[in-house]
Order: structure tokens, then sequence, then C-alpha cells
């Protein structure tokens, strides 16, 4: 039980990492105490684990039409729908959401590939045959 938790924490406390710092470089987010950013990261966790990929799904003849591009929709309602959730979050729209959705999720990829150290599920191989199938 304890080699599952480490992951989750970890990922956790990522999640919480990239929204301090999108607070400080978005104007329109912000959080009034420690714990709503805490718990935000944990609900904003829970979203992308249950709700993001229903609203993927009822959403996939959208998704295909814009060439996956509503997905960045669907992250960005899914932060709004933390800060809704969440007393001490706040945010203060749509544009807002969807541009710091799209720098939660870059720093969260980066910092995440560092923390892992490059571990083989984060680290692109190239085929040492030249064969891709």
């Amino acid at each position: 039980m304890l080699n599952s938790l480490a992951p989750f924490l970890i990922t956790w406390a990522i999640t919480a990492f990239s929204l301090w710092v999108a607070s400080h470089i978005f104007k329109g987010i912000s959080f009034e105490s420690a714990s709503a950013l805490v718990v935000s990261a944990l609900l904003l966790g829970f979203a992308n684990a249950i709700v993001r990929p229903l609203l993927i799904i009822l959403t996939l003849p959208l998704t295909l039409l814009t060439f996956g591009l509503f997905i960045l929709v669907i992250n960005a309602l899914m932060i709004l729908l933390v800060s809704a959730l969440v007393k001490g979050f706040k945010v203060s729209g749509f544009w807002t959401a969807l541009f710091a959705s799209i720098f939660i999720s870059l720093l969260s990829i980066f910092v995440g590939a560092l923390v892992d150290g490059g571990t083989p599920e984060t680290r692109i191989q190239m085929p040492s045959e030249g064969k891709w199938l």
C-alpha cells in the first residue's frame, strides 16, 4: 500500500506547487490560505481523474471536430469547478482558467519529469532497430 501512496503524494505536491506558481503569475487566481491550496490540488486531482474522462467521452465528437483543442476547454472547466467547490480558491473567469490550465499542465509535466528522474514511463525512447511496431 505504501508503494502506491508515494506516487499519489508526489503528484499531489506537484499539482499544489503548480497551482501556487500559477496564482503568482495570473492575477485572476488567488488562494486565501495554504489549506485552500492543498484542498484545491487534491480536488483538482480527483476532478481530473473522475469528471474529466467523462466529459471527454461525452464531448468526443466536438473534441474530434476541433482536433483535440476542446480538451483545453475541459481543463479550464475543471479549474472553474474546483474554484466553485473550494471556498478559499478564486478564479476570475474562463480565460484566466484556460491560460492557467495550460500553464499548470506544462509546469506539472516539467516538474514531474524532474522529480521522476527520467524513468522509462516519462522518457521517450526511440526504437533501437528502426521498427516502430
